[in-house]
């Protein structure tokens, strides 16, 4: 019968305990389903009606890779000793071996069996510090210098200087250059590609110099009442405070009047600058004034041989009257002098006090219609044209 067949060798179901507990009975004989271990030593179960040999018994039989809470982290000489025999398969210790493991567990060390059983060698300090030795002299290795042909080149392109310079894109500069509108150091250049020291050739676009250099040049229409000075103790209105955003030092071109209005240049070109203001050179400057007439004839021609001042004689260049409304005049005088309140002077002595003054053109560069207090960049052609007149 099959109840019979179930408790067979066990008698009842409280004799056979809890799961784990050994049962009498024998083997699996004929069809009979019996709650001990099957015949020829075949799976040995303990408990769920199974009779068998204890599960004690059966894991000292059977070795078990241990579970992760049951593994053994011993470090030091000892840890060898201390494991034992059971603890034969389990993974070692998480000393040097441990170091920079991978997550989730000790890497195998020195003392650790690897796979088959074999224990992997333990790699000794000395050899550790020889392969940082070579590593650090692989890496340290000094620059070689290879020539210039296969290194970079000295200087830069002639069109990118010339691009930065401002005149134009680098495409228009390359057509300046094919044009043999430029010319480096005195002699005209036309293969493109030509590298160039922008520190110390002379680079010219239509004859005119081109700064390439970190120069700043700017001309302002000063109003009446501002002081041409860069600062003023007073703290009345003076240039530098048109001027006190720019990170670099600038200083002004010659003076004007407090009550003169008019172009005065700024730059941080001091060669420049000092040239421009030399009676050597002889530089223009033209200046509108409002007098009150009648004028004679002859006061150009006057202006013109020299009126004689407490300081030597000063002649004009040029005199012209540009507009007459009844007894009030505005003319134009051009003079290459720069002494002090020169044109007021000139024109005073001659009998004709000026009552407002404007200087509208220093050299090649004009007012036009920039307004008063208004501060612009000169553009490169400006710039040339100024070199050029000072002979830079």
């Amino acid at each position: 019968m099959r109840s019979s067949g179930r408790n067979s060798g066990s008698g009842n179901r409280d004799e056979r305990g809890g799961r784990g507990r050994p049962a009498s009975g024998g083997g699996r004989a004929g069809g009979g389903r019996s709650g001990g271990a099957r015949s020829g030593g075949g799976r040995s179960e303990g408990g769920r009606g199974r009779s068998g040999a204890p599960r004690d018994e059966w894991q000292q039989d059977r070795p078990r890779r241990p579970r992760p809470e049951e593994r053994r982290y011993d470090v030091g000489p000892d840890a060898e000793r201390t494991r034992g025999g059971a603890t034969s398969g389990r993974t070692g210790g998480r000393g040097e071996a441990a170091r920079g493991g991978a997550k989730g567990g000790p890497r195998r060390g020195s003392g650790a069996p690897a796979r088959g059983g074999r224990t992997a060698p333990a790699r000794p300090r000395e050899l550790d510090a020889k392969i940082e030795e070579r590593n650090r002299e692989r890496h340290n290795k000094p620059q070689v210098k290879l020539p210039k042909t296969f290194g970079e080149q000295e200087g830069e392109r002639l069109q990118k200087v010339l691009a930065r310079a401002g005149m134009g894109s680098r495409r228009a500069c390359e057509e300046l250059i094919e044009q043999a509108r430029v010319e480096v150091n005195g002699q005209i250049v036309t293969e493109q590609g030509l590298r160039v020291d922008p520190e110390k050739d002379e680079i010219k676009v239509d004859g005119l110099t081109v700064a390439t250099q970190s120069y700043l040049f700017f001309a302002l229409n000063k109003p009446a009442g501002v002081v041409s000075t860069m600062e003023d103790p007073d703290g009345r209105q003076c240039l530098g405070d048109y001027v006190t955003n720019r990170e670099t030092r600038l200083f002004h071109v010659g003076r004007l009047d407090t009550e003169t209005e008019g172009i005065i240049l700024l730059t941080n070109h001091g060669e420049l600058a000092h040239r421009l203001t030399h009676p050597r050179y002889g530089v223009q400057k033209t200046y509108l004034a409002a007098i009150t007439g009648p004028l004679p004839r002859d006061i150009g021609k006057q202006l013109k041989n020299g009126i004689e001042l407490e300081d030597g004689w000063a002649r004009a260049d040029n005199f012209r009257v540009i507009q007459q409304t009844g007894k009030n005049y505005l003319v134009e005088v051009t003079l290459h002098e720069g002494r002090k309140h020169i044109v007021r002077r000139m024109l005073a002595e001659a009998g004709f006090p000026v009552e407002k003054l404007v200087r509208t053109a220093f050299g090649p560069i004009s007012l036009g219609d920039q307004k008063s207090g208004w501060l612009r960049r000169l553009t490169n052609t400006e710039v040339g044209m100024l070199m050029r007149e000072v002979d830079l």
